[in-house]
């Protein structure tokens, strides 16, 4: 993991999203309400997408973290760089390793605007919507869960 400054002290180990006392920026998911069978099983059949794994270290970090927090974490970064209507650096903006979102958005299709086309049928060229963003989120999380 990166490390982080705490406020001018000693850099510690831990997350992208600084200091661990936010407060949630939506409500939790209720992963149930999903089944994305279909889509695994579609994304199963694609060589790029069935290579990304969780390593152990990105494993420990979630199980210390909590999937609730990992949720917070995605929701945070499915905000910032895949719902915007305009990603400049769109295709690009995704690092394939660093957090376990980050392979978890490779591995599911949801890296970019164009694979979030291709492999869920949410068009390009405007902002997503609050559901389709859950949508995105749920998926992701099911999908570190699965790798634990």
């Amino acid at each position: 993991m990166r490390k982080r400054t705490n406020n001018g002290r000693k850099p510690v180990e831990g997350s992208l999203f600084g200091d661990d006392d936010f407060e949630p920026c939506m409500p939790a998911i209720d992963l149930s309400k999903y089944n994305f069978d279909e889509v695994f099983g579609r994304l199963a059949k694609s060589d790029f997408r069935r290579r990304f794994r969780l390593n152990d270290e990105m494993k420990d970090y979630v199980t210390e973290k909590g999937l609730g927090r990992i949720g917070m974490h995605a929701a945070d970064i499915i905000r910032k760089r895949l719902a915007p209507a305009v990603i400049p650096n769109d295709g690009k903006q995704t690092p394939m390793k660093g957090h376990p979102v980050f392979v978890a958005q490779h591995a599911t299709g949801c890296c970019c605007r164009g694979c979030l086309s291709k492999w869920h049928g949410i068009e390009s060229g405007r902002e997503l919507k609050a559901a389709e963003q859950e949508y995105v989120v749920a998926l992701l999380l099911t999908w570190i869960s699965r790798q634990l």
